[in-house]
């Protein structure tokens, strides 16, 4: 297995920056990268293969996700989430959560917008979910910081990292309820995905693990080292593949957990955030190349 370099889409200001989370969205067929330190969200035509807009007013964005034709991104700088419409490039809504939103999830057909909140020295971490269309929230108390979340198939739960204790944290949807705290057995989850088709989790923790967990039991099936402590992973359904970004050394560790096999992909000082277009393509966002190094999954 292998992650060939493809070329690299220039984004504007994109050298020596900060990004953070992306999204591919499959309605749109654009992909919304979350740029940090610029409070904009860069929107990329992978088909053209150029970057075709910069969104301006999402202060300290930290979070992109997407369903069908709406996008949902964190402001971390403002506490509060912004509703876009993937085709008009629009904002619908922005809605006031906790402080510091981190990571996120959107279920367009239920029109709630869900926000993981760090908290602050004056509130503690928090989960929240909103509905999008009249902003009616509801909250749950952390046991500590949270990281990024995913939903089930269904959308009925949600599956999300904490930090300390390192869990993965289950609440049922739309209302938040908490359904079970899975621990982990290694330190500070942070990266996750989910295969719907086997029902795993991969969560991907700061002590340089990537670990294994069945979506369903929240029993611990398997453990992978990892180079360093990572951020962004993703599960590419068409390849069985999960891609961990380590922006330090800076590098995509891929694991294969059928097979067990892992390869090391070189990429750039600060290369921390990744988005999976499918079906062969990961967009890694890297501040050296100013801009996005597309591999192909092949």
């Amino acid at each position: 297995m292998s992650l060939k370099p493809i070329g690299v889409i220039e984004i504007p200001g994109a050298a020596g920056s900060a990004f953070d989370h992306g999204i591919f969205d499959t309605t749109s067929r654009r992909v919304f990268i979350a740029h940090t330190a610029k409070s904009t969200v860069e929107v990329i035509d992978p088909d053209a293969e150029r970057h075709i807009a910069t969104l301006p007013g999402f202060p300290s964005v930290a979070g992109a996700v997407a369903d069908d034709g709406e996008i949902l991104v964190t402001n971390r700088g403002s506490a509060s989430i912004s509703w876009l419409n993937a085709g008009t490039l629009r904002t619908n809504s922005t809605l006031k959560t906790g402080a510091r939103p981190n990571g996120a999830a959107i279920v367009k057909r239920l029109s709630l917008g869900i926000a993981a909140c760090i908290g602050d020295e004056r509130e503690a971490p928090s989960l929240q979910a909103f509905r999008l269309n009249d902003g009616q929230p509801a909250k749950l108390d952390l046991p500590g910081r949270p990281r990024w979340c995913v939903t089930d198939a269904a959308a009925e739960r949600l599956f999300l990292c904490i930090r300390e204790p390192s869990i993965i944290l289950v609440a049922s949807l739309p209302d938040l309820r908490p359904l079970a705290q899975w621990p982990l057995p290694s330190g500070g989850a942070h990266g996750l995905d989910i295969d719907y088709a086997r029902g795993r989790l991969y969560a991907a923790c700061d002590a340089g693990d990537l670990v294994e967990v069945d979506s369903n039991s929240g029993e611990v099936t398997n453990v992978w080292p990892i180079a360093g402590p990572p951020d962004v992973t993703f599960f590419n359904p068409a390849t069985g593949r999960v891609h961990v970004a380590i922006g330090d050394p800076g590098l995509v560790e891929t694991i294969d957990p059928k097979s067990g096999k892992t390869m090391r992909t070189v990429t750039g000082a600060d290369a921390h955030t990744t988005v999976l277009v499918p079906p062969d393509r990961l967009y890694v966002i890297s501040p050296a190349h100013g801009g996005v190094l597309v591999l192909a999954d092949t």
